[in-house]
C-alpha cells in the first residue's frame, strides 16, 4: 500500500492526530460497522473505554470530545467546527446521542466513556474499546481499535490477521 504526503498531513481538530484524528475516525467506523451488520436500528446503548495513552490524556487532548462526534458520523476534516460544542453539551444534557446523525442512544460521557489509563493492550499504547448494546443490555458488537498515529487506525481484528500472517 502506498502512502502519499497528503496521508500524512491531515487537516482535523486537534491537537493530536494520534489522540484526537484517529479516535473519532475509529469511533465512525464502529458506527458505520454496525449500520453494515444491519444492527444499527437494534442498538439502545454505546460505551466506550479510552485505554493506555488515549485514557491518560484523553480529556487534555480531546480523546473524549473526538469519540463522542466520531459515533454522531462526523469526519475531523468536515466537522462544522462551530457546531461541536452545542452538540457535545446536548449530549452531555440529554444523555443521549445520535449515531451517524440519525439513530438515537443512550450515552452519557460522564458512565459511558471511560478514561483507563493504566489499562493497555499489548499491541499499541492508544487503544479504545467501543461496544454496543441492545434494548435487554446484550451485546450487539464490541471492537477495539488502536490509534496507532497520524490519524490511522487499526481494528484488532486487522492486527489479529497481521500476525498470522508473520506466524507464516
Amino acid at each position: 500500500m502506498a502512502i502519499s504526503v497528503f496521508d500524512l498531513f491531515k487537516i482535523g481538530i486537534g491537537p493530536s492526530s494520534s489522540h484526537t484524528v484517529g479516535p473519532m475516525r475509529a469511533a465512525a467506523l464502529f458506527a458505520h460497522r454496525l449500520q453494515s451488520r444491519g444492527l444499527l436500528d437494534a442498538c439502545t446503548h454505546v460505551q466506550c473505554d479510552l485505554l493506555g495513552s488515549l485514557g491518560a490524556t484523553g480529556i487534555g487532548h480531546g480523546s473524549d470530545r473526538a469519540v463522542i462526534l466520531g459515533l454522531m458520523g462526523q469526519a475531523p476534516d468536515t466537522v462544522p467546527l462551530d457546531r461541536i460544542s452545542g452538540w457535545l453539551d446536548e449530549v452531555a444534557r440529554s444523555g443521549r446521542l445520535s449515531l451517524l446523525g440519525h439513530h438515537e442512544v443512550r450515552f452519557e460521557p460522564a458512565r459511558d466513556l471511560r478514561l483507563l489509563g493504566s489499562d493497555t493492550l499489548p499491541f499499541h499504547p492508544n487503544a479504545m474499546r467501543l461496544r454496543a448494546a441492545g434494548p435487554d443490555g446484550q451485546r450487539l458488537l464490541e471492537q477495539v481499535y488502536y490509534s496507532v498515529g497520524g490519524g490511522f487506525v487499526i481494528s484488532d481484528e486487522a492486527v489479529a490477521d497481521a500476525q498470522a500472517v508473520e506466524r507464516l
